[in-house]
């Protein structure tokens, strides 16, 4: 049994456009071609989408994961990593939660915090390992060393103009500007800035694959919805994307 490149792409919660990319660049190719042109996938495709979509949701970009799927043949005991992962994020995710609830509580009751419960989950070295398995250790500790030795007021600034930014794509992408228009490539010039701004990340390492960093950044806007809202959904980081991989062509 097989199932046609929309019903994949409705299913898994992403695009046609995206499966037909990941075709192109060979990370993942359909089972079978049919008279009409369209793709079809069977069983083990989908298992390696299922894949894909895993290590998009620990920040990989498509070459590291291209990478990861050529090293880590050994599909079940891959999906066996992948579920231990799943299974830490959603205790992590529990425990946030019944922190959260009982903070709304105390600010509906007497105002008498518990200090060492509420930042139970909270835990930004998450992808600790992950990040230095990719990056290096320096990297991690660059950025977690950025991050840290900010201030309240600091992070209150860099949240803002992270936000700008989303806002700014999201209202530029509903207008008539073209993703290689001046407009557009200003914005993609601000955001490739933001990115040199992070330590850790290949933007700002000497001698990293900036270029790559910021299209496989670009798909990763479209590919996961989580990303696409932060751009006003789909068709705005669609934009966003295709306006980042015409700077980076140009420019990078």
């Amino acid at each position: 049994m097989d199932w046609s490149i929309q019903e994949i792409a409705k299913m898994a919660g992403t695009t046609s456009r995206t499966l037909r990319h990941y075709d192109d660049i060979g990370l993942l190719k359909p089972s079978r071609t049919g008279v009409n042109g369209y793709r079809y996938y069977d069983g083990p495709a989908l298992v390696q989408l299922q894949r894909i979509l895993l290590l998009r949701e620990l920040g990989l970009g498509l070459p590291a994961i291209a990478e990861v799927l050529g090293r880590e043949t050994d599909t079940v005991k891959a999906l066996n990593g992948h579920l231990e992962w799943l299974g830490q994020e959603r205790d992590r995710l529990g425990r946030q939660i019944a922190s959260v609830q009982q903070t709304i509580e105390a600010l509906k009751g007497d105002g008498e915090f518990m200090a060492q419960d509420m930042f139970d989950g909270f835990d930004h070295t998450q992808y600790k390992d992950e990040v230095e398995e990719r990056w290096g250790k320096e990297a991690y500790a660059a950025s977690d060393k950025w991050w840290r030795g900010m201030s309240s007021e600091e992070k209150k600034e860099w949240k803002g103009r992270v936000q700008k930014l989303g806002s700014d794509w999201i209202a530029l992408a509903g207008s008539d500007a073209a993703p290689d228009s001046a407009e557009a490539q200003d914005l993609a010039r601000r955001h490739v800035e933001w990115l040199r701004g992070i330590p850790g990340t290949p933007s700002a390492t000497p001698g990293g694959d900036i270029k790559g960093y910021v299209i496989g950044l670009g798909e990763m806007y479209v590919a996961d919805p989580r990303f696409a809202a932060n751009y006003g959904g789909e068709s705005g980081a669609a934009f966003v994307r295709d306006a980042l991989q015409a700077y980076a062509e140009a420019n990078l």
